[in-house]
């Protein structure tokens, strides 16, 4: 994005802001990019239907934007999306300045009527007629009055819009984070997993990547036997083992359910089964308490896959690979290490 497109959308969004707070809307990342298409009007049929809801309705109703959002904005391709996002976290920030300049000015601009008041008290009576010098003061107490009111007002709906940006800002850090990462373990999630891998595989640079595979063993019986909220604990505990032994540009995912998955860029095959080695001997250390009984539970374990991408695989076929070893791990009794290579 060029300086003349960062303009040009900071011109769209500080349209939009004032639109958004006259209907009432709620300052939602989705609310804020529906707002944004409308004033940029890039979607006639999107314009054409919110300006009728305005005219039948006087504003537009929270269900309203819900409607909108889902016909409109949603079928936009995820690159859209992603650079919408980016464009609007760029322009909250020269917003924001805005707003504080504007604000700082009006405080200046009330603290100057102020001023002007205390000025009318020290005016000479001698030298002007007593009955135009009440006219004069009723005249100005009365313009300085819907000044002031004016002001105020707007000073008031410009600090309700700073709230609200700065309320953006962290909506946005947060839907950013719930799209990367799981909310139990505080991985980066299976969907990400998916991007880096992509990322890695289709580079043009060499690159020796190692991927493991790792699957808690006998979850389901640790499920069944101590409860859903030890097994979120494990899984917790788990997670924690990973990140701390992840390194450098080594990063772990939760795979989904009870399985992870680590990328090793710049890695070799023999590396990274030590690496794994030293992640299983890890977590054959974990103890996690179980509420219901108070007793510290041991012996929890985890069987791992590891492989190494080379020119002629795809993201689907390392995967494969890792899995065919991870599953060659569990059938050869669990809680150990298979690499393609063994």
């Amino acid at each position: 994005m060029n300086n003349n497109d960062i303009h040009k959308a900071a011109e769209t969004l500080r349209a939009a802001v004032p639109l958004m707070i006259k209907n009432q809307t709620p300052t939602t990342p989705q609310n804020y990019a529906l707002w944004y298409t409308y004033i940029a009007e890039t979607q006639p049929k999107l314009n054409n239907q919110l300006d009728k809801i305005i005219a039948d309705h006087g504003l537009c109703l929270p269900s309203h934007n819900e409607a909108l959002y889902q016909t409109y904005i949603t079928g936009k391709t995820e690159s859209d999306i992603r650079e919408l996002k980016r464009s609007l976290e760029v322009l909250v920030n020269e917003i924001q300045l805005s707003i504080r300049d504007t604000l700082a000015d009006t405080v200046s601009f009330e603290q100057s009527i102020k001023t002007n008041f205390a000025s009318l008290t020290k005016i000479d009576l001698k030298t002007i007629a007593f009955d135009d010098l009440l006219l004069l003061v009723q005249e100005l107490v009365s313009k300085s009055k819907k000044v002031k009111n004016s002001t105020s007002y707007f000073n008031q709906q410009m600090k309700t819009a700073s709230t609200e940006i700065a309320h953006l800002k962290e909506e946005l850090k947060r839907v950013e984070n719930d799209a990367q990462y799981d909310s139990l373990s505080g991985l980066f999630n299976r969907g990400t997993f998916d991007k880096h891998l992509s990322t890695f595989c289709s580079s043009k640079q060499p690159l020796a990547l190692s991927l493991i595979l790792l699957d808690i063993d006998n979850f389901k019986n640790l499920n069944d036997v101590y409860g859903h909220v030890f097994g979120d604990m494990v899984i917790k505990a788990i997670a924690k083992r990973l990140q701390a032994g992840c390194r450098g540009e080594f990063t772990a995912y939760r795979y989904g359910g009870e399985e992870f998955a680590l990328l090793l860029p710049n890695t070799s095959l023999k590396v990274a089964k030590q690496f794994a080695e030293a992640i299983r001997q890890s977590i054959e250390k974990i103890s996690v308490k179980n509420k219901r009984s108070g007793e510290q539970i041991e012996h929890i374990s985890a069987s791992f896959g590891v492989a190494q991408f080379t020119e002629s695989e795809s993201p689907i076929s390392l995967i494969d690979s890792a899995d065919k070893q991870l599953y060659k791990a569990k059938r050869s009794g669990k809680n150990r290490v298979m690499a393609i290579c063994s």
